[in-house]
């Protein structure tokens, strides 16, 4: 009954920032259509059948769907909520001149290009606008990059790293602070590092190769992580309060770091240096939104802008369905002057439906063995 209360208490946070981040994205898309004139005949939270919604004063129909993974907005012009071109043959009845006026179709190549970029544009402005008034607001946390401890036996000591050292920068990039050594060797995936470190007032490098160590995350999932074998003084840690500026700083900071790793993860999944275990469907970041909302307030509204980046940066892959493969096709369209003809359109969607939802299912698959979900339905067989 535990685990079930858990799970719906995850699954009602998970929704809600769900759907913070979808709307943002969406009302990207939707305004800058408003904007070009063009006609926004649905704006969807949610997919499937309409569970309610209302009309505004310019014929829009707001509303929340059933499956609440997603959203979309559909355009007039639009053959359905994938933004496919309306149907052209002989049988179709042809636009009025008012009707082509407001479709999307029928605007200039730039103009439907922003419309759909403003989708991810939004995801990432607000990404930054809320850890920028974060950082303003309640602080950010830093930790100095300073060796407190190490591990015996650990990588770090076998690579003469001591205590009191600290940590100037690894293969090349700065690390003033201890979470951007925790990055870097997370993103290593075991490969070795150089590193710079000051140690009495005099530079000392090192090449340290991380070792993959079991740990316990805070959900109680066993992983296996790239671990240096250090660890620092939780009193040296300090709540920063930025100003406007810096905070603007910071908050552009944040984002680069997490669209960095996001690539170089995924890069070392296709290479077949990283397991695929990490990567998360639904059901994951429906586990880590309930953790973040047990942390408190501020470290949920920190998830969702970390969420809303991400969602941002994965609809501009070029795959066909998403943002990104919409902007594929117009690049395309561009380079030929022409649009592609309505049949490789439609093998290209068809193509990005499979990826997408094969996508889906291998993560979901991911999330039921990784948080042990399957285990505990099978528990409940007699």
């Amino acid at each position: 009954m535990d685990y079930l209360a858990n799970f719906r208490d995850y699954v009602l946070y998970f929704l809600i920032v769900l759907s913070v981040v979808v709307f943002v994205h969406e009302m990207g898309h939707f305004l800058v259509a408003r904007f070009n004139g063009v006609r926004v005949d649905v704006f969807s939270i949610g997919f499937g059948h309409e569970l309610f919604g209302f009309n505004d004063r310019r014929g829009t129909r707001w509303k929340f769907s059933l499956i609440p993974l997603g959203g979309y907005v559909k355009m007039f012009g639009d053959a359905d909520a994938s933004s496919a071109r309306p149907d052209t043959s002989e049988d179709a009845p042809p636009m009025t001149e008012e009707e082509r006026a407001v479709s999307y179709h029928h605007k200039r190549l730039g103009q439907r290009a922003a419309i759909i970029v403003a989708g991810p544009l939004s995801n990432f402005v607000f990404g930054i606008l809320v850890f920028a008034l974060m950082f303003m607001t309640v602080g950010q946390p830093v930790t100095p990059s300073v060796v407190g401890q190490v591990t015996p036996g650990s990588a770090a000591e076998s690579a003469g790293v001591l205590s009191g050292d600290k940590i100037l920068s690894i293969d090349g990039t700065a690390t003033p602070r201890f979470s951007d050594v925790q990055r870097l060797v997370q993103l290593s995936s075991g490969a070795p590092l150089h590193v710079l470190l000051s140690r009495q007032g005099r530079e000392v490098e090192v090449s340290v190769t991380p070792r993959f160590t079991e740990v316990t995350d805070n959900f109680g999932n066993v992983r296996r992580v790239p671990l240096l074998g250090i660890s620092v003084s939780r009193a040296e840690e300090e709540l920063v309060r930025h100003g406007p500026s810096s905070a603007v700083e910071e908050a552009f900071r944040q984002t680069y770091n997490v669209v960095s790793g996001t690539f170089v993860t995924v890069g070392q999944m296709i290479a077949g240096t990283r397991s695929t275990e990490d990567l998360g469907g639904p059901l994951r970041i429906a586990q880590v939104s309930g953790q973040a909302a047990k942390g408190g307030w501020e470290s949920l509204v920190m998830f969702t802008a970390f969420l809303s980046i991400n969602l941002g940066l994965i609809n501009l892959f070029p795959i066909p369905l998403l943002d990104g493969g919409h902007l594929l096709f117009h690049a395309i369209e561009a380079v030929l002057r022409r649009p592609l003809t309505e049949r490789a359109q439609e093998f290209g969607l068809r193509v990005g439906l499979v990826l997408v939802l094969g996508l889906m299912v291998f993560s979901t698959w991911n999330d039921l063995v990784q948080l042990k979900i399957w285990d505990f339905f099978i528990s409940l067989i007699p």
